[in-house]
């Protein structure tokens, strides 16, 4: 009886992702969080259905123009967030509690630090970003105001990003899901009073959103503290002496994930060569493509709290049969989301009552394009194992690459043979080169790692449970 209590005590204590089927690990956490990824997607590929039904094709181009500028203010966000993942996953998978809530205590803090700046800085810079872009006239002024009101919520942004991550570390998918799926929620029954009801049009769209992200701080901070205690009290000392370890994952993951916008402003900038109607079309995209696809934008943040517990408990094959599992459950998604966008194209197209360029491009991408998508999550899958196993500049390395090398050549060359459809068919065909890359890095990072025998992973938890009493 008194080692059965023993055992059971190991048990409760075990970190959530030391023990259980790995598939199903990834399959819940990505379900979970794309589940609320994809209420606020819906809501915004909503707002584009309802900004067309205006019948204004430059409402539609300059919520894409805006678009690529708000991409690289979330993408700074979602930087820090990876960072207070890897940070925290790790130190409850070596069971060090405090030093989780002091991690997550100080990548809030900088977070916010940054996020504060980056709004000044983009404030500054708008019109000259928006020109770099190829926004002009009335588009790149209705782009402007949109802007005014929804980056000025950027550090609103970050906290609830960074405390949505610290849910997910602790292996909190269902509320984690709950914050983003309520300001989806939030988000969906004020859009279309604001905009219609109030006839406020884009203006109401972006108003929507600051309301809904203030939705999402609060029922994302308010459980990380009360349930989780997630966070230390704030001091110099602690912050001096976590910032190293800090900026170390930050900093790459951040400049990672700034390429993406990167390389989203570099089509931008090519499409709009084709006139309001190729960017109106890219801009639909842009909306359609985090809903189908809600999963594998889950996937990476669902997965690297997977493979950090794992990383901390010195659990390595565990490591990389998350990362396989990942790449697995991807291949099967893709394929099926493919089909299904595939089928309804048509339905797709007529809800936008796109015509022209845009209904081109629309048709594109829900067929043979679709399916590139699995070389994007491969690149997703892999920044999460760079992230969680201490390398993140192979995600900078990597994302830097897709964005550059992998985009801009690519375009110019489709967009100079094919016209605007070229600009999308090349943006799709660089991301298979650094996809292999990222595989190739995944696995090597992995095998650094590498132990000749892991026990079972009940057996494993008891010992390392033991080896820290003895440590006491």
């Amino acid at each position: 009886m008194g080692q059965a209590k023993s055992m059971a005590e190991v048990t409760e204590e075990t970190p959530k992702f030391l023990q259980g089927s790995l598939m199903r690990h990834v399959s819940v956490m990505s379900f979970t969080a794309s589940i609320g990824l994809m209420s606020i997607f819906a809501v915004d590929f909503v707002d584009m259905i309802f900004i067309a039904k205006l019948g204004n094709a430059a409402l539609a181009a300059a919520v894409g123009y805006a678009g690529a500028l708000l991409f690289f203010t979330t993408s700074i966000s979602i930087g820090f967030s990876i960072a207070a993942g890897a940070l925290v996953a790790r130190a409850l998978g070596a069971r060090k509690t405090e030093q989780a809530r002091e991690f997550a205590t100080t990548v809030l803090f900088f977070g916010l630090v940054v996020s504060v700046l980056v709004v000044v800085l983009v404030y500054a810079l708008m019109p000259a970003l928006l020109d770099f872009l190829g926004a002009e006239g009335d588009t790149k002024t209705m782009a402007m105001k949109f802007l005014s009101i929804i980056i000025p919520t950027m550090p609103v942004m970050m906290g609830a990003m960074i405390a949505s991550a610290i849910l997910r570390a602790h292996g909190d998918a269902r509320r984690a899901m709950l914050a983003t799926l309520a300001a989806g929620v939030v988000n969906a029954i004020i859009d279309p009073v604001l905009i219609f009801g109030f006839n406020l049009g884009l203006e109401g769209a972006a108003i929507a959103s600051v309301i809904s992200r203030l939705t999402l701080l609060t029922m994302a901070l308010l459980p990380a503290i009360r349930v989780y205690n997630g966070f230390a009290p704030l001091s110099v000392r602690l912050l001096k002496r976590d910032f190293q370890q800090m900026g170390a994952i930050a900093a790459p993951a951040v400049l990672a994930n700034v390429a993406t916008p990167v390389g989203a402003a570099i089509v931008t900038r090519e499409m709009a060569r084709f006139g309001t109607d190729a960017v109106a079309g890219m801009a639909v995209i842009g909306r359609l493509t985090p809903v189908a696809f809600a999963v594998v934008f889950a996937l990476s943040g669902a997965v690297g709290p997977i493979i950090g517990q794992n990383f901390g408990a010195g659990l390595h094959v565990r490591v990389r049969g998350a990362f396989v599992a990942a790449l697995q459950f991807m291949c099967v998604y893709v394929l099926v989301v493919a089909l299904l966008l595939f089928l309804m194209r048509g339905v797709i197209a007529s809800a936008f009552d796109a015509s022209g360029d845009t209904l081109m491009l629309i048709m594109l991408f829900c067929g043979p394009l679709a399916l590139a998508w699995f070389f994007n999550g491969v690149i997703f899958v892999g920044n999460a194992a760079f992230n969680n196993l201490g390398h993140p500049i192979y995600s900078t390395w990597i994302n830097w690459g897709r964005s550059t090398l992998g985009t801009w050549p690519f375009v110019m060359i489709g967009g100079a043979y094919f016209g605007a459809a070229g600009i999308l068919i090349g943006q799709a065909a660089g991301g298979i080169f650094f996809a292999g890359i990222a595989v190739w890095l995944g696995l090597k990072v992995m095998s650094e790692h590498k132990v000749d025998v892991v026990a079972e992973p009940f057996q494993e938890h008891v010992r390392l449970h033991t080896m820290q009493c003895r440590r006491h």
